[in-house]
């Protein structure tokens, strides 16, 4: 008897919809021909006969969605006040715009005064960014990613990233600025992916090695590290002496570690001669308590609550001196984009000479980076 009543109200519902639109057809369509769109919800499933009756108060169904009681249409601005009388219905929107959400820029872009050098028009076009990690996710919408190779042998491919470290480092170097996601600090960089870490976050010196390597034979201008350990090798000190020599800037994080009385817990490789040293500190300049120490410590960025990207057109906040390599990374190319005859080691004495001093070189190096100083 239920599902009696229920087919009948059905009926008379939907039969109150036709005569309702039959009624208003003429004078609706006698006003006015200018049309909007709107999104139509019906209370019960969307018929042929109601799809007729929007047709001929003007209206020009663009769509019926399959899994809701909604049509998408064209109507004059008069058939919507008929319809909202109608029992049938049970809502009506105009079919308004929607934007992106606007670009973001991660605090420290500014902090290192990128920003101001961007505005000048130096956005790091021209300069070969090689980023040793996990890969980069080269799908990410907000990134551009135009090579790379891999040298783990279970993950053949630079251009997935299983872990999503080298995609946030690669976002704090070059997050494109196209009003979506995150700016990096040099976003117009050609950016290469040379993955050494795989999806653990974890690598062989010998892959690192050759990273390195091909990063020389590719002609790279700045090689990031984000990566380091407790022990030293002679391998991997003299690939990176070889890049060094070979006119490459060469940066790495100086270690999460942080500090233990008088020790010096900085990590290799960034603490090779040829290597940039990079602590982390916070947006006041305070030095990150993670951020190891030392005497090769040659200078701060930001590494706190850094924002950036993560594989599948995501962003995420990471701490670390991972993140702050990257905006010294990103700096080197810069300098390199407004000055392409200097050296790495020019390049490498500009940023540490035109650093902001915070302190006790022991835990802070030479100071937080300033690339629009050093850039002059």
């Amino acid at each position: 008897m239920k599902e009696k009543v229920s087919k009948l109200l059905s009926i008379l519902l939907g039969f109150a919809l036709i005569v309702g639109m039959s009624f208003q057809s003429t004078p609706v369509e006698a006003k006015t021909n200018t049309t909007k769109e709107y999104l139509i919800g019906f209370q019960t499933k969307v018929s042929q006969a109601n799809v007729d009756q929007l047709q001929k108060l003007g209206g020009d169904v663009k769509h019926r969605y399959k899994y809701m009681n909604v049509v998408h249409v064209a109507l004059p601005e008069q058939a919507v006040n008929a319809l909202s009388k109608n029992p049938n219905i049970a809502f009506i929107e105009e079919n308004v715009k929607y934007e992106a959400i606007g670009q973001t820029t991660p605090w420290g872009v500014p902090h290192i005064k990128a920003d101001v050098v961007q505005s000048t028009g130096t956005t790091g076009t021209g300069v070969k960014v090689a980023i040793l990690d996990t890969g980069i996710d080269a799908s990410h919408e907000d990134l551009n990613v135009v090579g790379g190779a891999s040298f783990v042998a279970a993950e053949p491919n630079a251009l997935v990233d299983g872990h999503s470290h080298g995609t946030h480092v690669a976002g704090t170097v070059a997050a494109v600025n196209n009003s979506l996601g995150v700016v990096g600090v040099a976003p117009n960089v050609d950016l290469y992916a040379v993955k050494v870490l795989d999806s653990n976050g974890s690598g062989s010196l010998s892959d690192i090695a050759k990273g390195i390597e091909w990063s020389i034979d590719n002609n790279m201008d700045v090689i990031n590290m984000s990566l380091g350990g407790s022990s030293g090798s002679t391998t991997l000190k003299q690939a990176c002496d070889n890049a060094y020599n070979s006119g490459i800037v060469v940066i790495a994080a100086a270690g999460n570690s942080g500090s233990f009385f008088w020790l010096n817990t900085i990590g290799y490789p960034a603490k090779y001669s040829s290597v940039i040293a990079v602590g982390a500190v916070d947006s006041t300049n305070k030095r990150a308590s993670f951020s190891s120490v030392g005497n090769e410590l040659e200078v701060m960025a930001p590494g706190v609550s850094i924002l950036s990207t993560v594989p599948g057109n995501r962003y995420d906040t990471f701490n670390g001196t991972s993140m702050a390599s990257p905006h010294v990374a990103g700096a080197a190319a810069l300098i390199l984009a407004k000055h392409p005859t200097l050296t790495n080691v020019q390049v490498r004495d500009r940023l540490k000479n035109t650093a902001t001093y915070l302190g006790d070189p022991f835990y802070y190096g030479n100071g937080v980076i300033n690339v629009e100083k050093a850039i002059k």
